[in-house]
């Protein structure tokens, strides 16, 4: 069975950083894409960023310049490095992770963890 696990999250004042990490595990045959989303308060669901398989890195504009997304293939884990954060960051934050798995070994299929509270206030 393939899980996505986040971890990192917490309370951080206006100006700090955060790294979050986003591991995955099971029976992964290869990985397509793995990526963060978040999810304001009273906001819909929105990319952060994301890192695909050939390696290039995707921003929404928000972030861009302040967050850098990396990935560690051998482990099946990306990062998401948080500098300069501001109040309007916080959201829980989304791992994603298209995967090729034994259940589905040719065709990559979403996955997605369970979150982690980022919270930015003074």
């Amino acid at each position: 069975q393939v899980q996505v696990v986040e971890s990192g999250g917490g309370l951080v004042q206006p100006g700090g950083s955060l790294r979050l990490s986003c591991a995955a595990s099971g029976s992964i045959f290869g990985i397509n894409s793995m990526g963060w989303y978040r999810r304001a308060p009273g906001r819909q669901r929105a990319l952060v960023a994301v890192v695909g398989s050939d390696g290039k890195t995707t921003y929404s504009d928000s972030v861009k310049g302040r967050f850098t997304i990396s990935r560690d293939n051998a482990k099946s884990t990306v990062y998401l490095q948080m500098n300069s954060l501001k109040p309007e960051d916080t959201a829980v934050y989304y791992c994603n992770a298209f995967l090729r798995t034994l259940g589905t070994p040719m065709l990559p299929v979403a996955y997605w963890g369970q979150g982690t509270q980022v919270t930015v206030s003074s």
